[in-house]
């Protein structure tokens, strides 16, 4: 997938979170590419070393952090230290999230401490963060944020309850910080993938599904962690300066399909 026309990040300070593997990994190397300082933030300490290094390597500049956003603390430890780095905060991608297919199931049967760690993550996550950088992107004369949302936040999934809810409540969350801050020039934007190819995605869905899934969407294919990426640099830069509080649907049109919706 080419990316869309979009404005140099040089000189901006980008926040990257989920970004050991997969769509934040993308994400994380396609913001240096267009000129951002990146802070690679992850659980998996390792992995976002692997990510930074290979940033850097190309030229780039690239911090790995080590942070749990389920843990205030954490994020509050992990914003200071890129603050203290870069000197600033310009941009933010909340692309950090949990789930488990195993135990978020029905409402009737969900295990209540996976909903906990799903809502801890996901949505007491971003919000823990935004509270942290728009300060600071408020003393740099605004900012722009992205929260990673999911097509699971606007249909009625048979399972994943929780993960569905903290997904629904995160659009709300930017809607909200839209709103408010938009007069900050801080802007926020979610984007909702479809089924996207990550190594978790493959665990979690046997390879029939995920042919059937490529089966039902209308460009026939599912969507890569680049997919993604290229999206969040657009939104996250200039050239999205009139775009504020809208969910950005990546999927290919799989919400849109007559198949998914058994009318074809």
């Amino acid at each position: 997938m080419s990316s869309p026309v979009v404005a140099s990040l040089e000189g901006k300070v980008a926040i990257v979170t989920g970004a050991a593997r997969g769509i934040g990994a993308a994400t994380a190397m396609h913001l240096a590419a267009l000129g951002a300082m990146v802070a690679v933030t992850d659980r998996d300490a390792d992995g976002a070393r692997a990510v930074a290094d290979q940033i850097n390597g190309g030229g780039n500049e690239a911090l790995p952090l080590t942070c749990d956003v389920s843990d205030t603390l954490s994020v509050e430890a992990m914003v200071r230290e890129v603050h203290a780095h870069f000197g600033g905060i310009d941009l933010l991608d909340h692309n950090a999230a949990y789930t488990d297919f195993r135990t978020d199931l029905g409402a009737e049967d969900v295990d209540l401490d996976t909903w906990d760690r799903v809502m801890a993550t996901n949505t007491t996550g971003g919000l823990v963060l935004i509270r942290q950088v728009i300060p600071l992107m408020r003393a740099r004369g605004g900012g722009s944020i992205v929260l990673i949302s999911s097509g699971s936040a606007s249909i009625g999934e048979h399972r994943r309850v929780a993960y569905g809810v903290s997904k629904a409540a995160i659009e709300q969350l930017g809607r909200h910080v839209a709103a408010r801050y938009g007069r900050d020039g801080i802007r926020c934007n979610m984007i909702a993938p479809g089924f996207i190819l990550t190594d978790t995605a493959a665990r979690g869905v046997p390879e029939a599904g995920r042919v059937r899934l490529a089966e039902q969407n209308p460009l026939g294919r599912l969507g890569t962690p680049e997919d993604v990426a290229a999206v969040v640099g657009f939104l996250l830069s200039d050239s999205a300066g009139f775009i504020n509080g809208q969910v950005v649907r990546v999927d290919g049109g799989l919400t849109i399909s007559p198949r998914l919706a058994g009318l074809e």
